[in-house]
């Protein structure tokens, strides 16, 4: 397996840090050229930006956030993502930009072609080979993050099932790219089914 961009994503709680880091780890003992990162973050100017997205006190309009993930995303790439995958590694992500169009498209009602226009220059053109969809209800993931929320967290419930179905949209559009996994709570029964999917790629 070489060059090959694996994304992660879903809505909160659902263990996309958990189930990434562990295929991350299988891959590596396999003996592949393996990078991992999370996004927002993964260098510095992203990690700034991640702590001021994050944070409940800040105050930031639909907008402005949707930019900032963006430049976010834009950094990584250059830095990191880009020369990875010319370097004919394994590139494991923790978010990428599905997260912003479920997120601030679906979510905050964002126009989703602009986003798609954003992504695209962010991006420098590059897309995930496969995007591994975590789903999971969205209480049921809620629940997991009841003592430690950030200000996308907080949102109100109503906000996080647009972001779900979005999600589950863009995996209608997008099969071949996209694979749904439903979350059990076994998660090396979760995990498993993750690795057939990524032996098959």
């Amino acid at each position: 397996m070489k060059s090959k961009f694996i994304t992660f994503e879903g809505s909160e709680g659902c263990g996309k840090s958990t189930q990434s880091e562990m295929l991350f780890s299988y891959l590596k003992a396999r003996g592949h050229k393996v990078v991992y990162l999370r996004e927002p973050g993964g260098v510095g100017l992203s990690e700034m930006i991640r702590m001021i997205l994050l944070d409940p006190k800040s105050r930031i309009s639909a907008q402005a956030e949707t930019l900032l993930y963006m430049a976010a995303r834009a950094q990584v790439v250059q830095e990191i993502i880009k020369p990875a995958l010319e370097a004919k590694k394994i590139v494991i992500c923790d978010r990428f930009l599905d997260s912003t169009i479920a997120y601030q498209g679906f979510g905050l009602g964002i126009d989703i072609k602009l986003i798609k226009t954003l992504g695209s220059f962010a991006t420098q053109g590059i897309k995930p080979d496969l995007t591994i969809l975590l789903d999971l209800p969205v209480k049921s993931g809620l629940k997991h993050r009841e003592n430690c929320r950030d200000r996308i967290e907080q949102r109100s419930v109503n906000y996080h099932e647009k972001v779900r179905k979005g999600y589950l949209l863009l995996a209608k559009e997008e099969p071949q790219r996209i694979k749904v996994v439903k979350v059990l709570e076994d998660k090396f029964k979760t995990q498993n089914k993750i690795r057939e999917i990524v032996n098959a790629l």
